[in-house]
């Protein structure tokens, strides 16, 4: 069995975290680490785990684990392996953005990869040292990759997304309280959000030539957790020629699913799928995508990155029905 630490075990993507590798065949949670709950049981925090397990957070932690998951806040992950050493066989996924963009990928001496295995699978298989995706990030490069890939990026891209309230973390703010969210929509960070930087670095490792800009305008949701939203750019093909653009490049990602049926986001929420619509209006592609932001967004996507890293299958543990009623 794998032995995984997790740090920062409180938040969202702890909790997520926690439910799949109880349930998950081939690892088990040697310890959930957080200073604010040591000593607490896992199910007084995250209260769905209640009979799923008696293991309480821990005051310290096992330097020896054969991977730990950093779910920490953005710009925590760093300060935390300066301060904590992890022995040089244990496998880290880090779940923030620490390590995500070029500059930072080398960090004492660890080269991290990025977690996208959509792009960079094989890279994964013998990476000890993962830089999860953002959740946006994740949904957006799901409808651009493909049109990268091909080097048919020749326009900007217009991107709209909406994602649920626990991609905001689990600390109350004024835009996550009840009575403000709920009934309610925004936009936040419009043309600046801290995912642009990841996201553009990948298309242009996939299209050197690309120097267009991704307009990207995200949205809060009065839902919990979910991501959907739509990217739009020029396209000279036939929406056939777009479909098995896309069929080809998902064709080995059993995860990630090309429909020819519109989507919505009941059909993602609670699972690791990633689904992925396309509609053409003139020389306009239009390309819809939805997933769950806590899942293939975060947790889940680490433990398929944590698959790979160990040879297994790449969605041992990860096969989860959506609740759709």
């Amino acid at each position: 069995m794998i032995k995984a630490g997790i740090i920062g075990g409180a938040g969202y993507t702890a909790g997520e975290l926690c439910r799949i590798l109880i349930n998950h065949p081939e690892a088990e949670i040697d310890f959930v680490y957080s200073t604010s709950n040591a000593g607490n049981l896992l199910s007084y925090v995250h209260e769905d785990l209640i009979g799923d397990t008696d293991l309480s957070f821990a005051s310290e932690i096992n330097k020896d684990v054969d991977i730990v998951f950093l779910c920490l806040g953005h710009g925590n992950s760093s300060a935390f392996l300066e301060a904590n050493e992890f022995s040089a066989e244990t496998k880290i996924v880090d779940l923030s953005n620490d390590f995500r963009l070029d500059a930072d990928m080398v960090f004492q001496g660890k080269e991290f990869v990025y977690g996208l295995p959509e792009i960079n699978r094989e890279e994964i298989k013998k990476a000890n040292y993962i830089a999860n995706p953002g959740c946006f990030a994740t949904a957006i490069q799901l409808a651009i990759i493909p049109l990268a890939s091909k080097q048919l990026l020749k326009d900007d891209l217009h991107v709209n997304y909406v994602t649920g309230s626990t991609g905001a973390g689990v600390k109350p703010m004024a835009t996550t309280h009840f009575s403000w969210r709920n009934n309610n929509f925004s936009t936040y960070k419009e043309f600046s959000h801290q995912h642009l930087g990841e996201m553009g670095e990948n298309i242009v490792r996939l299209q050197p030539d690309f120097d267009k800009e991704v307009l990207f305008v995200p949205s809060r949701g009065d839902f919990p957790r979910g991501i959907f939203g739509t990217m739009y750019t020029k396209f000279s093909g036939t929406i056939e020629e777009a479909y098995a653009i896309y069929e080809d490049f998902y064709k080995d990602s059993d995860n990630v699913v090309v429909s020819k049926n519109k989507i919505h986001m009941k059909q993602v929420v609670g699972t690791n799928k990633g689904l992925v619509h396309l509609a053409q209006f003139g020389d306009k592609l239009l390309v819809t995508t939805t997933i769950d932001n806590l899942s293939k967004g975060a947790s889940g996507q680490a433990v398929q990155n944590m698959n790979m890293m160990f040879g297994l299958e790449e969605l041992t543990g990860l096969k989860i029905q959506a609740q759709y009623f």
